[in-house]
């Protein structure tokens, strides 16, 4: 379990977190206990003592204005998804009609993440309507009654992820943002707002579609921007 520990963390196809690795060896855990063989004596890799990076609040406002200036409703909407619901630029991208549910009120997406698992995130007003005008435009695009997808490429097959996230880097680039702004940055963007406003941790969890509290929690920690905050606190008496 030690050389598969840090097979997973150097050597593997796809190098993988630390917090996967931590969840990985927990399960094993579990399957060696069924197996009365009690848990190995393998520890668990330290987590980042920083939180993920997210959108400061001035940048933040930048992304919207640029996200609002967008010409395109799809691009809208796929720029607006990550940021109010909290979705993987995946999870984006396997959405498909029937996952928007709308009454004239109220709204819920159902995403679908990792292992087939899904879970159902209420629609933020302002996604609301710019989804609305999605689904108002899209059966002008090719081929749009013969495809489920939310999201349409211009000959009428299923968006990519890359493609996704294609946009919402070129979005970022008009808002002239100072650090590279991917789907998962706008996804950590809610959940430290989220956390810091004081939202149940187990609430958060499940809007993001966490297995484990212990990767919620790491939004509750200081990122490197407020450490670089406290430091310009600091004084020099002369």
């Amino acid at each position: 379990m030690r050389d598969y520990r840090m097979w997973l963390l150097r050597d593997g196809p796809a190098r993988r977190s630390r917090v996967y690795v931590n969840s990985v060896l927990t399960a094993l855990d579990d399957f060696h206990v069924r197996r009365g063989l009690g848990k190995a004596d393998v520890g668990r890799e330290d987590l980042p003592k920083s939180a993920p990076r997210a959108l400061a609040e001035r940048a933040r406002i930048r992304w919207l204005r640029a996200v609002e200036a967008h010409l395109s409703p799809r691009g809208r909407c796929i720029a607006l998804i990550p940021y109010y619901a909290g979705a993987r630029i995946s999870e984006v991208a396997r959405l498909d009609v029937g996952d928007v549910q709308m009454s004239a009120r109220k709204g819920k997406l159902r995403l679908y993440g990792k292992g087939g698992k899904f879970r159902e995130v209420d629609i933020h007003p302002k996604l609301r309507s710019e989804l609305q005008l999605w689904l108002d435009e899209r059966p002008n695009w090719p081929h749009a009654g013969d495809s489920r997808a939310l999201f349409l490429n211009a000959k009428g097959g299923r968006l990519t992820a890359r493609a996704a996230g294609g946009i919402i880097a070129e979005i970022a680039q008009t808002a002239g943002l100072d650090d590279p702004t991917t789907a998962h940055v706008l996804r950590h963007t809610l959940a430290t707002t989220l956390v810091r406003g004081k939202t149940d941790l187990v609430l958060v969890a499940e809007i993001l579609g966490h297995a484990r509290l212990e990767t919620t929690r790491r939004y509750s920690l200081p990122s490197d921007k407020d450490k670089e905050d406290a430091l310009k606190l600091i004084t020099v008496d002369c």
